[in-house]
Order: structure tokens, then sequence, then C-alpha cells
């Protein structure tokens, strides 16, 4: 059964690796899985058949045969769950590069989202100068946490797993704001990410769909 998967024709962000697909691909990569890209517009968003993958009408989707998925967490889990690469074989650290996708996810990644709304939708509010040191204020905070655990590790529990993916793929969100570069050992993290083989692939699939076209405004999830 081949795997299809949904991509913006034009993302966002021009190709720079941040639409969410690109996690995908990554995980699809690592796990040596071929796959396909069916590219939607942002108007097909919202129509039937791919809401009928997508209710929330975002990407990306995946289908495999009779299976439809969304959500980029719970694609990437079944990836890793269905093939080697991703997960250890031991039980404890199999639950714990789990734990570490939900806290990429459910922990990590609201206060970034928070600070790329307040730096690109309401910069223009008469609010946002307030604002905005408070909600990069918050991502300091998490990130310091990070950074603490993380110490002089390469990977955050031992080997790379999908948990490693998962974060490093939320921390690229805040290459543009500069936050990143104020924790050396996270940003040393996200560039190990970058350098495998299997990131570079799919980096490099995505930025060939979008790389001649120009960027559109949406969100992607």
């Amino acid at each position: 059964m081949s795997i299809v998967i949904t991509a913006f024709e034009r993302s966002p962000d021009g190709g720079q690796g941040l639409a969410r697909d690109t996690r995908v691909r990554w995980a699809l990569e690592e796990v040596g899985q071929p796959y396909q890209v069916r590219l939607v517009s942002f108007p097909a968003l919202n129509e039937p058949a791919h809401l009928r993958l997508h209710p929330f009408g975002q990407i990306p989707t995946y289908e495999e045969g009779g299976l439809a998925l969304f959500e980029t967490g719970s694609i990437v889990f079944h990836l890793a769950e269905r093939h080697p690469g991703l997960l250890p074989d031991d039980a404890d650290a199999r639950a714990r590069a789990i734990t570490w996708m939900f806290a990429a996810l459910n922990t990590v990644e609201p206060v970034i989202l928070d600070l790329v709304i307040a730096r690109i939708v309401e910069r223009d509010k008469s609010w946002a100068p307030e604002r905005l040191p408070l909600v990069a204020d918050r991502v300091r905070q998490r990130l310091t946490q990070l950074s603490t655990y993380l110490g002089e590790a390469d990977w955050l529990d031992g080997a790379f797993s999908a948990g490693d993916l998962m974060m490093a793929s939320v921390l690229l969100r805040l290459r543009p704001s500069g936050l990143l570069d104020e924790f050396p050992n996270l940003a040393a993290y996200v560039a190990r990410g970058e350098a495998r083989p299997a990131y570079q692939r799919a980096f490099a699939a995505q930025w060939a769909i979008n790389a001649a076209k120009p960027a559109a405004g949406s969100s992607t999830r």
C-alpha cells in the first residue's frame, strides 16, 4: 500500500521547512518508507474532500490503504510504532521517547506559536509592544528548562528518537526570532537534527516544490 501525504502547493514559509508536512516527510525518511505527496491549495483546504481527511481543514494528512490520519504527532507516532528507526526497543526508553513527543507538542510548541502570532499576526496591534516581551519571556522560560535538561548531550534520551524529531521540528520555528541563539546547546541540538540525512532529504523535497513559488500566508497543523 502506497503512502500519500498532503502538503501546501505554496507553503507559507516558502519551503524553509517550517510547514508541518516537513515533520512527516522527515519521519518517513528516517524509517525508509517511500511516499507520494498530494499538493493542496488554500481554497481546497475547506472543500469536502479534504475535510473528510482533516476536519479542521489543515495539513498534513496521511493515507495508507484504508487508514487516514491527521495531526503530525499522531502520524509520526504511527510511523514510529510500525517501522524501526524512531523508537527504542527497550520498553522504558520507548516510553520516554513518546513522552518527549508529547512534551514537544503540548509544552514547548504552544508558547512558541504564541510568539510567532505575536511577531507576525499581532505586530500592528496597539498593545503589541507590551505583549511581545511577555510572550518572549515565556518562551525563554521553557527554553531554559529544556536547555538545562539537555545539557551537553546530543539527544534527549540517549539515541535519536521520534521525541528528538518532534522537538527539533518545534524549535526550528524559533530561528527567525533569534531566541534559539540565546541557548547554544539547543541551537546545536537543532543543527544536529538538520544535519541528519533523512532531514536533508525531507527538506530538499519540500524546497523543490516551493523554491520557485511565492509564499502565502496561512496556518498549519
